[in-house]
């Protein structure tokens, strides 16, 4: 596959990544006016261009432990990974369950490798899922502990110094777990080894473009979806998912941010009263993530064994 075409299916793939991943980080926020939605947006590809120059492990993760993509098969397999992947997100969107991309770029990349019949780490994958699953509640029960805290801190201008902090943490928690898919897709279509600036920059500029047409939808679905929320559980649900994002980025397991936010934000409102969270929507999203990743490996494998056949 020409790598000119690899190159703008990776740059395709990091605008929807800002758009589904870009208003979720913020939405935490939004009823604290302490930072604007731009000036938020510049702060997260800030991050995004500049975290990945000190640690990329969980890059790595996509790069090379979950399915090696190297050689042009590895690259046509590669397409076909990104392709399933957001047909699969596009697919729920429409239908109003808004998912995680991380969750379907992991399938769609373990389907794909299998299909085509490239060397595929059962050990990774199992410890991918097996992180993925925990990390929203982890999110939640350290929103729990977090909220009791901020009960007692903070109040008023406090509240507006923690939401700085809480949403620092989140941007260089993305940075450092969740938005290296972008990076690791743009590596394995470059075939590079390790991340140059040009290349994070690059990155950052495309999450950019697309959270900034994003925000307004994917904003209203953490802001407003799952709970009755204040701008406590906001602030409480920034601090408690960085937290657990990081935590999970120091191992090189590449979480969803928008899975432990929701899992944080729930566990806020859980901790006040469970009547705050509306379980109707958290149910909703909660089928769409568990149909993101098997789908999108069944759809990547069934496609790389048409696209190997034809080639073949």
């Amino acid at each position: 596959m020409s790598l000119v075409a690899l190159t703008s299916l990776a740059g395709l793939f990091a605008v929807v990544t800002g758009v589904n991943d870009g208003g979720a980080l913020l939405a935490t926020g939004l009823k604290i006016p302490s930072i604007p939605p731009l000036a938020g947006v510049i702060m997260m590809m800030v991050t995004v261009a500049l975290v990945p120059l000190a640690t990329f492990q969980v890059a790595m993760t996509f790069t090379t432990r979950l399915a090696s993509m190297g050689g042009p098969y590895g690259r046509i397999a590669l397409a076909v990974a990104v392709l399933a992947a957001l047909a699969v997100v596009a697919v729920l969107n429409s239908r109003a369950l808004p998912t995680s991309l991380t969750l379907a770029i992991v399938g769609a990349l373990t389907g794909a490798g299998l299909g085509w019949d490239l060397p595929v780490s059962a050990g990774a994958v199992l410890f991918v899922l097996a992180v993925a699953l925990a990390a929203p509640f982890v999110g939640g029960l350290l929103a729990i502990l977090t909220i009791r805290l901020l009960v007692r801190l903070a109040h008023g201008r406090t509240l507006r110094q923690w939401h700085r902090a809480g949403f620092t943490l989140q941007c260089l928690a993305y940075a450092a777990n969740d938005g290296q898919k972008m990076l690791a897709v743009f590596m394995l279509a470059l075939g590079l080894s390790s991340p140059p600036l040009t290349v994070c920059v690059a990155v950052a500029v495309l999450f950019g473009v697309g959270a900034l047409y994003g925000l307004p939808r994917a904003g209203r679905t953490l802001s407003r979806g799952i709970i009755a929320s204040r701008p406590l559980h906001g602030v409480t649900a920034e601090l408690a998912s960085g937290a657990a994002v990081i935590g999970c980025a120091a191992v090189g397991a590449p979480v969803s941010m928008t899975q432990t936010i929701a899992g944080a934000l729930i566990g806020a409102g859980v901790a006040e009263s469970s009547g705050r969270v509306r379980w109707h929507a958290a149910t909703k999203i909660v089928l769409a993530w568990t149909l993101t990743l098997p789908v999108s490996g069944l759809l990547a494998a069934a496609a790389a064994l048409i696209v190997r056949g034809v080639i073949a």
